[in-house]
């Protein structure tokens, strides 16, 4: 049998060695959480994304002349203003919609579903300026120049859009649950997710853990649940709940 990993804990709150203290550890009072109106933050989103698609469409209508207004400007820089107006309904929708899903997060057992969930704003930065560009660029009622201005602007706008959109630390429901019932977790210093467990086969080459509550370890952007944890956490929640259904039926 391999010889169980001893590390050292390091408390998240106070930064002091609590290697003892943390065997005997009990949970905490949940600190606080995020709070708001999930629903309206998410309609909110959703209908910015949707003003940001009608003002591509609009830019689209204006590059290739279309629809003709304001005709001492050139319809490249009149594309331009629109799409700017789309890159503002992008950005700020997507702040919306992170932050709801802060409030109220998805599972993270379906890792595709997950992720597609919690960066969808990525997904509309996409549909918000490609159609633009390809249109553009096939456009045979645009000059050459109009198409490099127009295609260049809509690749910067698509790259800041699809880069605030990104949640680089998306929270899991499974880690909300945890940080509300004010467990006890680890985590390492460059790691991206939080621990239940010590001795957990991920962290047998740590030497050295931070430890606090759930709600500590997302603070500090550990914001999901280790794999393996999970399934350990989930395994041990089944038996737990066999050995109370076992039991009730020997009572009765």
């Amino acid at each position: 049998m391999a010889e169980k990993k001893v590390h050292k804990i390091v408390s998240a709150s106070s930064g002091k060695d609590v290697t003892k203290e943390a065997k005997a550890a009990s949970p905490t009072k949940p600190a606080s959480r995020p709070t708001g109106n999930p629903g309206a933050l998410r309609l909110g989103a959703i209908l910015l994304w949707i003003a940001a698609i009608a003002f591509e469409v609009m830019a689209i209508l204006l590059v290739t002349e279309t629809i003709g207004i304001l005709p001492a400007i050139e319809p490249i820089w009149k594309a331009l203003a629109a799409l700017v107006l789309d890159l503002i309904c992008v950005v700020i929708g997507s702040q919306l919609w992170k932050k709801a899903n802060h409030i109220d997060p998805a599972s993270q057992k379906n890792p595709t579903k997950f992720w597609i969930h919690n960066n969808l704003g990525v997904i509309i930065s996409v549909l918000a300026f490609l159609p633009f560009i390809i249109i553009l660029l096939t456009s045979k009622k645009t000059d050459k120049k109009s198409k490099i201005i127009g295609s260049v602007a809509a690749l910067v706008f698509a790259a800041i859009a699809g880069l605030t959109s990104v949640d680089w630390n998306p929270v899991s429901l499974e880690a909300l649950q945890q940080a509300d019932a004010g467990t006890t977790v680890y985590w390492t210093e460059h790691g991206k997710k939080f621990h239940l467990y010590e001795d957990c086969q991920a962290l047998q080459q740590t030497d050295v853990l931070t430890t606090g509550t759930a709600q500590e370890a997302m603070d500090a952007n550990r914001t999901s649940i280790c794999k393996f944890c999970e399934k350990r956490y989930e395994e041990a929640q089944s038996l737990e709940s066999v050995s109370e259904d076992l039991l009730e039926a020997a009572g009765e």
